[in-house]
C-alpha cells in the first residue's frame, strides 16, 4: 500500500512527535504517588532541616507527598547508594550534602561514581560554618584561638559529624592554612558532637550555621568566625576566618540530585518548583534565618558546583591525608 507523499510526511513528523508529546504528558503528571528524599544522616543536622523544609514545600506545590527518609552511615554513602540503585523515575531523591563530593577522594573504592550516577537536580542552599569554641577555652577571637592551639599542639579538639564531612575538611583547612595542630574527633552526627562540645568533651567544632546558630544566640558557645569569604547577615558582627588567615574559606553547600537515567523532563520540572520555593519569601526568608545563601539555578549551574567542590575538597583531602574509619 503507497501512501501520498503528502500524508506520508504527516505520518512521520506525527511519529517523531510521538515521544516528545510522552515526555511531555509524563512531566505533567509527575508526581502521582509519594516521593521518597533519602538523607545520608541522622535527623537533628542541618541536611535533615533543609530536606524537610524543601520536601514540604515540594508536597504543597506538586500534590502528593515528600518522605523524609534518613539513610545514615559510612558518611552519607549508604543513603547515596539507595539513590544510585533506585529507579530512575523521579520517585526517589537525594538531599545532596558535602560528604558527597567529598567522598570522591576520601574513599579509594565506592560502589558508585557520585559525579556519573547521580544526576544534579537543583542546589537549595550554600551555608557557611562557624568556627566556635567551647565557652571555658580562654581565646575570644581567631588569632588567640590559633596562638592557643599552638601553646598546645595536639590538645586541643574538634569535633565533627563524622570523617568525609564539610565540617572535617573545614577543620582540616584551617589547620593546614594556619599552622595549627588540632586533633579531629568524629562523631556518629553533628547533632552529638554539638552536645559533646557544649559538654567540654570536645573544645571546638566547625559547624554549619543551620546546626549552630540557635545555640550561638543562646549565649551557650563562643563564635569566633564564620568560614565564608563575606560576613553573615544571620550573625553580622561575627568577623570571617579571612579577616585573620588568608585566602580562607570554605561552606557546605546542599541541593537535590537523583539517579542518572531519570528522565530530564522531570528533572527540568523539579528544578523549576525548587527554584520557585527558593524564590518564595517565607523560605527565602527561613534560609536566611539559618544563615543561608539560596543556591537559585539551574541543573547545569548546580552540576558545575558539584565539579568545583569536588576538586576543591579532594585537594584538601590529599594533603591532609584523612582516612576514613
Amino acid at each position: 500500500m503507497k501512501f501520498p507523499r503528502r500524508q506520508f510526511l504527516h505520518l512521520a513528523a506525527g511519529a517523531v512527535a510521538l515521544p516528545a508529546l510522552s515526555r511531555i504528558a509524563r512531566a505533567q503528571a509527575y508526581p502521582t504517588r509519594p516521593v521518597r528524599i533519602i538523607v545520608g544522616s541522622p535527623p537533628g543536622g542541618a541536611t535533615d532541616i533543609l530536606a524537610r523544609l524543601i520536601g514540604q514545600w515540594l508536597s504543597e506545590r506538586l500534590g502528593q507527598p515528600f518522605v523524609i527518609e534518613n539513610r545514615p552511615g559510612a558518611a552519607s554513602n549508604i543513603g547515596t547508594e539507595v539513590v544510585v540503585r533506585a529507579p530512575p523515575d523521579g520517585y526517589a531523591l537525594l538531599l545532596t550534602t558535602p560528604p558527597n563530593v567529598i567522598n570522591a577522594t576520601l574513599y579509594e573504592k565506592l560502589n558508585f561514581n557520585f559525579i556519573r550516577d547521580i544526576a544534579p537536580v537543583a542546589g537549595i542552599v550554600r551555608v557557611p560554618l562557624v568556627v566556635q569554641i567551647n565557652l571555658s577555652v580562654p581565646a575570644k577571637t581567631i588569632p588567640e584561638l590559633i596562638a592557643y592551639a599552638k601553646a598546645n599542639p595536639g590538645k586541643l579538639n574538634f569535633g565533627t559529624g563524622g570523617i568525609g564531612t564539610g565540617a572535617h575538611v573545614a577543620g582540616e583547612l584551617f589547620k593546614m592554612m594556619a599552622g595549627v595542630d588540632m586533633q579531629h574527633v568524629p562523631y556518629r552526627g553533628a547533632a552529638i558532637a554539638l552536645t559533646d562540645m557544649l559538654g567540654g568533651h570536645v573544645q571546638a567544632m566547625f559547624s554549619p550555621m543551620p546546626e549552630s546558630i540557635e545555640t550561638i544566640r543562646a549565649g551557650k558557645v563562643r563564635p569566633l568566625a564564620v568560614t565564608t569569604v563575606m560576613r553573615s547577615e544571620a550573625l553580622p558582627d561575627i568577623p570571617t576566618v579571612s579577616e585573620f588567615v588568608s585566602g580562607y574559606e570554605a561552606s557546605s553547600c546542599f541541593g537535590v540530585g537523583a539517579p542518572s537515567s531519570t528522565p530530564v523532563d522531570i528533572i527540568d520540572k523539579l528544578n523549576k518548583e525548587i527554584n520557585a520555593g527558593l524564590a518564595d519569601p517565607a523560605i527565602k526568608a527561613r534560609l536566611a534565618d539559618l544563615g543561608g545563601i539560596a543556591l537559585i539555578g539551574s541543573r547545569a549551574d548546580f552540576g558545575k558546583l558539584i565539579a568545583d567542590e569536588t576538586e576543591k575538597w579532594g585537594k584538601v583531602v590529599r594533603a591532609s591525608g584523612a582516612k576514613p574509619d
